[in-house]
């Protein structure tokens, strides 16, 4: 899965270091050290991937991921030693696809890539809706529906219903759920799984309490009924 992959980094050792281990997994990277030159060379080179990076001289970071999402839909991986809720939202809202906050692991890196160009690649196949029962899960627009009621979820509980979509009825464990969503080996707790299907049902269903969609199978996990 080689891409071309544009790194903005300012500071050169981290700059160094994200570009050999992308390197080492066969993509073609580009550097750039603030936030101007960011502009350009995404612009120019059509990059498949954005490594960047918020705190940036001449254009900040977070301005560069607004205006690359206002003139294309290129994969967005922020990194960032902001680590405040209202922070990351922020990033998030002004339309990147993940972060990861400083100091990371460069293997986490290289696996939440790994994750957006898988994630992109298969957007860009065309829409797909999923649908199981009146509960419709457009991949294509993030969009979710009941009986044809729009509902807003975050991204990762848009992930987290899309992995139980595609194959409704078969039952989940958490470390499986863990994986697919996040798609890397990371500190992440199964009760944040849980947190994620608590807020889905308060979301999606009339009675939380008694699910309709979104079962529990004591002792196993999870599963999307298609009953």
């Amino acid at each position: 899965m080689s891409a071309r992959i544009l790194v903005v980094e300012d500071d050169e050792k981290q700059a160094r270091l994200v570009r050999i281990y992308l390197e080492r997994e066969g993509h073609a990277v580009q550097v750039a050290a603030d936030g101007r030159a960011a502009l350009e060379r995404a612009r120019a080179g059509r990059p498949d991937l954005l490594v960047l990076d918020v705190m940036l001289p001449l254009v900040d970071g977070l301005d560069v991921c607004r205006i690359l999402r206002a003139e294309s839909d290129v994969p967005i991986l922020l990194l960032t030693a902001r680590s405040t809720e209202e922070d990351l939202l922020l990033g998030l809202d002004l339309g990147a696809d993940d972060y990861l906050t400083k100091p990371y692991s460069p293997r986490e890196l290289t696996a939440r890539v790994r994750a957006l160009l898988r994630r992109s690649r298969k957007a860009a196949t065309g829409p797909e809706v999923l649908r199981v029962g009146d509960l419709e899960v457009d991949t294509a627009r993030f969009e979710v529906r009941v009986a044809g009621r729009p509902v807003a979820l975050t991204a990762k509980e848009f992930a987290v219903l899309e992995a139980l979509a595609r194959e409704p009825g078969r039952v989940f464990t958490r470390p499986q759920i863990v994986e697919r969503v996040f798609g890397f080996d990371s500190d992440v707790q199964e009760r944040t799984v849980d947190a994620h299907v608590m807020n889905l049902r308060r979301k999606l269903e009339e009675d939380p309490a008694r699910p309709r969609y979104l079962e529990t199978v004591y002792g196993r996990g999870y599963r999307l009924s298609d009953g």
